[in-house]
């Protein structure tokens, strides 16, 4: 079977297309993505906030262990000044009773627990200062002697002519507290004087540092360490300190509202995405719909052409048939007058066509005009117009109908639809060569419905056409535009109906018209004109 055809139209498929959608690609919803990015650039601000209070705090740690190094390293210097300023001034033999002006140093100097002098011809009457003396004698500078840091104090030994001094230091005691630049008691940084393996702990730190000192198992975090050796080349101590940075003296707080700040700031501009894309849903959407109403007006326009050609061209060749019949001698007035009548019909049906339009232009939220219609009335009616094109190519239709079918449709339209499901089958049936040629047409009830259908043994409707076959412009017979059974689908549809389409199994198409009855119906008898 073949149906009317043009090329595929460059404009978008109309509502009737039924071609499926294939090959959609599944997508993440969107929310998903603004999620993706809240995470991560919460987690990025987070390691830069945490970045920066690591870098802050090591920077703070340092600087404290620079102050503590310098303030140490002058206390030392000093040590070396006193001891030189004792061996220049070399104060002569004091007379009984009198004291010797170096005692008098722990009254100006607290962390100077004692000052020895070795006079002219004498000797220490320690071992060790005998050998600290030598050292510094060697070295040209004061030396430490036997160093004991678990006491908390040393002595320094400057050997000098003709006497020597030797200071005895308590450590904690020369740490000038009122300049320290930490709270002894609360600070977490650990300061320790370091000496040949031995330490000497000046300030305790932290409980972890206490407990563990030379471990990092028992803390969470990083670890700042600092040392270095006291300006001093005579008391070559080493400066240490240790701090322990927690993961929970991280800045949660400010980590967190960056968080929600981050999450604030998404979710506007996640809703200004939203209506954003609502905006250009809408403009598109008005830009498709006035494509929509510019192809609509085409399709319109060309099924209106279409269905005007076929009463016309009636007209026409049943006005030349009269004019023949008329200029015969004698006239054939009978015939003639029979020629007449069904070109007069056959216009009333092109004014009924542009009559329909005109309502649709002028009216278009009115609709179609719906009203009781006798399906196989408006069938025979079809026939009688048909009548020339079924002799023409002799095929007589078989009509099985039910008296009293009634169904709810605009008549105008339901004349269209019968019209060209008939013209499509004996168009169908012009092209095989069997006989007979058979068009067999039944209107009858069935569930609530009016049910025609229009049967032929043609060639049938090919596997690979069927899908597309109520598809605008879409047609196998050459020269068609491909729009009648497309107007019939959208008539019926208009009308609450529906047009189907299928293979007879003895072979031949069978086109199916249903149309919703008007209530209360006749149950169905079964009748043959």
């Amino acid at each position: 079977m073949t149906f009317s055809s043009s090329p595929p139209s460059p404009l978008p498929a109309s509502p009737s297309s039924r071609a499926p959608l294939r090959g959609m690609r599944r997508v993440w919803p969107s929310w998903f993505g603004w999620v993706l990015v809240g995470l991560l650039v919460s987690t990025a601000g987070a390691l830069v906030i945490a970045s920066l209070a690591l870098d802050r705090h090591r920077a703070l740690f340092e600087t404290d262990a620079r102050i503590v190094h310098r303030l140490l390293s002058q206390q030392v210097v000093q040590h070396d000044a006193i001891l030189a300023t004792l061996a220049l001034l070399q104060p002569g033999p004091e007379s009984a009773g009198d004291v010797a002006p170096e005692q008098r140093l722990s009254a100006l100097y607290p962390h100077i627990l004692a000052v020895q002098r070795r006079d002219r011809d004498t000797v220490w009457p320690d071992a060790v200062l005998s050998q600290a003396e030598a050292a510094s004698r060697e070295s040209r500078r004061a030396a430490l002697a036997a160093v004991d840091l678990s006491s908390g104090r040393y002595r320094l030994v400057l050997a000098a002519q003709p006497m020597a001094y030797a200071l005895t230091i308590d450590m904690r005691a020369m740490v000038p507290w009122s300049d320290w630049p930490m709270k002894p008691d609360s600070s977490p940084v650990r300061v320790v004087l370091a000496y040949q393996g031995q330490s000497f702990v000046l300030q305790q730190g932290s409980a972890a540092l206490q407990n563990s000192p030379d471990s990092q198992s028992t803390v969470r975090g990083w670890r700042f360490d600092f040392s270095k050796h006291l300006a001093a080349d005579s008391q070559p101590f080493d400066v240490g300190a240790t701090q322990y940075f927690g993961w929970h003296q991280l800045p949660w707080l400010v980590m967190l509202l960056w968080s929600l700040a981050v999450a604030a700031v998404l979710a506007a501009l996640s809703q200004w995405q939203r209506q954003l894309a609502a905006r250009r849903r809408a403009e598109e959407l008005l830009r498709l719909g006035q494509v929509a109403r510019l192809n609509t007006l085409g399709e319109l326009a060309a099924g209106v052409a279409h269905e005007l050609n076929q009463p016309l061209t009636a007209v026409l060749a049943n006005t030349q048939a009269a004019q023949r019949l008329l200029a015969d001698d004698p006239p054939e007035l009978a015939t003639a007058q029979v020629a007449m009548a069904q070109a007069a019909a056959q216009a009333r049906r092109a004014a009924e066509v542009v009559g329909r339009l005109r309502r649709v232009v002028e009216h278009p939220e009115s609709g179609q005009l719906s009203q009781a219609v006798n399906l196989g009335d408006a069938l025979r009616r079809a026939l009688y117009l048909l009548e020339p094109e079924c002799q023409r190519r002799n095929v007589t239709p078989q009509l099985l109908a039910d008296a009293t079918v009634l169904v709810q449709a605009d008549p105008v339209a339901l004349d269209q639809i019968i019209h060209n499901l008939l013209m499509n089958a004996l168009q169908a049936l012009e092209k095989i060569d069997q006989t007979p040629r058979i068009l067999r047409i039944t209107v009858t009830n069935r569930d609530r419905t009016g049910e025609l259908t229009v049967t032929d043994n043609g060639s049938g409707i090919a596997p690979e056409v069927l899908p597309h076959l109520f598809e605008p412009f879409f047609s196998t017979r050459e020269g068609g535009l491909g729009l009648g059974l497309t107007l019939c689908e959208t008539l019926a549809t208009g009308m609450g109906g529906q047009l189907s389409a299928s293979n007879a199994v003895e072979g031949g198409a069978v086109f199916t018209l249903t149309l919703p009855l008007t209530l209360p119906f006749v149950p169905s008898v079964q009748a043959q004109p």
